[in-house]
Order: C-alpha cells, then structure tokens, then sequence
C-alpha cells in the first residue's frame, strides 16, 4: 500500500519535515523508499514508528562516539515516536564479533547488568529515558526451542556468513570460527522480529547484523524494519574510531573540564563531523558554521570553543560549561594555575624521582609514558618545565605538578 498517496498537503509536508530531520547526518537508508512510506503510515494513523537499537553491554563508559547515535535516537523521540532499547544480556554471552579477530570472551550475567546500570545513567544525559521501552533479550531468546533455533539457522547460508569480513579474514587466515558465533546477527535479528521494530539503528560497521532484523522478520512473514546506519566517529587523533581503548575518547561523564579541553584538541578538519553528528546545533546552523568556516568569518578556535560548550551543557547543564570554558581560558590562554587544583595528601617518599612520583600519582598509566612527556616538555613543577627525567623531588606541601594540557594536583603533606 502507498501511504504517501492517503496523506493530505499538510501531511505531505510533515512527512518532508520528518524525513530531513531523521535522514540528516545518516550514512545510508536501506530502503529509503521504505522509510518514507514508514513515515507516512505512522503520520496517516497517528501510530508512533517503533525504533529498535540494540545494546551488548561489553563496557560501561558511553563516549562522544556513542552519542552519534544516541542524537538520532532523540529525534524520533522529539517527533512522537517511541524508542526500543535492547540489552542484549543473550547475545551478549556470544559477543558481537564485529571488527574482531578472535572468538569473544562471554560475558558473566554480573557484568551484564553493571554495564547496563551504567548506560542507563549515561544515556540519560541525551535521550529521555522515562520514555524509553526498555527490553532485556534473554526474555524471548532464552525460551527458543531447539527446533526453533534450527528454523533460524535453516534461513541463513554459511556463504552468506562468510562474506562478513570478520569471518572471511579469520577463515583465510586459518583462525578458529567457533559456530555459536554465526549466531549473533540472527539472534539480534530476531530480536527485530520479537519487537516488531519498524526503524532499527546502527554504526556503518554494524550493517551485517542488523539487516539480519529484515530477514527474520521476512521469514516469519512480518512488515520488515527499515534500517538507518549512522557515521562512525573519529577521535581526537582524527585517524581512528573513537575508543577508549585507542585513548582518543572524550568520555560522556568525564570532569567538565576535561570534556572542554579534549574538544578543544580536536583536528580542524572534524569540527563540521562533529557538530552535524554530536551536538544539539540545528541542522541550519550547522550549515551557518560550516559556511563561515569555509569563507574565513569563523576562526575554527572559536567553533570549537562553541563546541565545547555545546558539549558540557548537554552533559552538564549551561552554568558548569560557562565554568568550563572560563577554566580553559585561565589555564591554556593565560597560562594561569586552576583554582580548584585537586589536593592529594603525600605520605610516599620524599625525595622521590619525578617519574616515580608521577607513575604513583596515576597521572600517567606507565614511566615510559612519563619519560615520553617529559621529554616533549609536558611535566611542570610549580609551572617550571621538568627537563631531566632523572630529577629528584622533595615533596614539600602545596607542591603543584602538571602533566600535560589538563592534569593538575597539589599535594600536601601532614
């Protein structure tokens, strides 16, 4: 049926306002035809879209990266229609193998739900999670039958699997492939088909699993989803995906300062990405910023200086970012010491090296990485440059060290 013909003008016209809000910023829509007709069914009934994203819990720190997709999710929300958050504490005992080269690690049911407890709370900072229909997938793939299951398998080839990448560069280069893990789209896939998800949503590398959602639920002769992939962003290195583990991450629940500062760090070149997938600007004045960067009228230290604050107030509220960005003023602009230095009571050794007291103070997670800072001048005592990484310190009290741009303690002693 054509939706679209049963829409009168002013439907028609919030069918076009609804698909360039939510088609804004998206890598690709399979099929775009589908999900303007999705649009229009929902507009001529009045029934809310239901929009699945599905969540394996593998980590609790939610970054700036995670949030690409988090935003979008606040659209459709804002626009009526109801969002389906899957934890996958299920499949998250396979692990999705997505970008790995060897079998995962299963997950203990204890660490399921405490990385889930933390995205909720983080979450909440982006989408409204009051209105979020909330699901745990053990609850329909823990009951499946061992029949059912060879149903499920009887719909997908081992051809099919192994034009993932993941599992052809593994097959290739002669690597275990253990068979559960053939599993993970069609039970993520099922879970589209359990919802009844219309709209499911995904990074560009999550495109093999989640059109599995249409194939499912094509199987069992259900309406299929329409998938929307959304970017993957690069981190502050500008190469990279954005992953704590590459530690070029600006993390969600980081101090606010911090958030300020690492947005501040980020290459020229992301500052247009960054503001069209992560932050709250409209999709007008995004093109206002990037127009001005382009003509010279905007200098990218000031875009970013307003990204940085677009950032904190999302994640704090617009009084903490004001506070931000007058602390990275003081420190970066004005070369001043911070106010409210964190105070670290020393009962260590004293005289201790400087490598040692930094490796102990947990500023930086090695001594090579110490010497490796010290060596391109970002360790200061009392504002003065660290050149000798052989230096011994006698902690004294009030003692203030820097370690790089936006790390500062004063110790005190008893």
């Amino acid at each position: 049926m054509n939706h679209i013909e049963q829409l009168d003008q002013n439907q028609k016209q919030e069918l076009t306002r609804q698909y360039e809000i939510l088609s804004y910023g998206v890598e690709t829509i399979l099929p775009a035809d589908e999900f303007k007709q999705k649009i229009a069914k929902s507009i001529h009934t009045g029934k809310p879209l239901k929009v699945k994203l599905g969540l394996d819990p593998t980590a609790p720190d939610v970054h700036i990266g995670h949030t690409v997709v988090l935003n979008k999710l606040k659209q459709f929300q804002q626009l009526g229609h109801t969002v389906q958050l899957i934890i996958g504490d299920f499949t998250g005992k396979i692990g999705d193998p997505t970008g790995k080269t060897a079998t995962r690690t299963a997950l203990t049911d204890e660490e399921v739900q405490h990385n889930a407890k933390t995205y909720f709370e983080q979450f909440g900072k982006v989408v409204d999670m009051d209105k979020v229909e909330l699901h745990y997938n053990s609850k329909w793939l823990a009951g499946l039958g061992f029949a059912e299951i060879l149903q499920l398998a009887s719909t997908v080839t081992v051809a099919r699997m192994l034009e993932r990448n993941d599992f052809h560069n593994r097959y290739q280069a002669n690597k275990p492939i253990h068979l559960h893990e053939f599993f993970y789209p069609v039970m993520q896939g099922y879970d589209s088909f359990a919802l009844e998800s219309d709209i499911e949503l995904g990074g560009t590398d999550q495109e093999f699993n989640v059109l599995f959602g249409r194939q499912i639920q094509d199987h069992y002769s259900q309406e299929k989803q329409v998938i929307l992939t959304l970017p993957l962003l690069e981190g502050l290195d500008g190469v990279e995906k954005m992953s704590k583990s590459k530690n070029n991450y600006i993390g969600i629940d980081e101090h606010p300062n911090e958030i300020f500062g690492k947005t501040m760090s980020i290459p020229d070149k992301l500052i247009v990405k960054y503001f069209r997938l992560a932050s709250n600007l409209s999709i007008e004045a995004v093109g206002e910023l990037e127009e001005k960067l382009a003509n010279g009228t905007l200098h990218p230290r000031d875009a970013k200086v307003q990204l940085a604050q677009s950032f904190v107030e999302l994640f704090y509220d617009k009084k903490t970012a004001g506070q931000a960005k007058e602390h990275f003023q003081n420190v970066f602009q004005k070369n001043k010491i911070p106010t409210d230095l964190p105070e670290v009571l020393w009962e260590g050794e004293s005289p201790i090296s400087i490598v040692d007291l930094v490796k102990e103070l947990d500023l930086l997670p090695s001594k090579s990485e110490v010497r490796r800072m010290i060596k391109n001048g970002g360790v200061r005592l009392n504002q003065e440059k660290v050149i000798d990484p052989s230096l011994e310190i006698t902690v004294t009290d009030g003692l203030i060290l820097q370690v790089g741009k936006r790390k500062f303690v004063q110790l005190k002693r008893k």
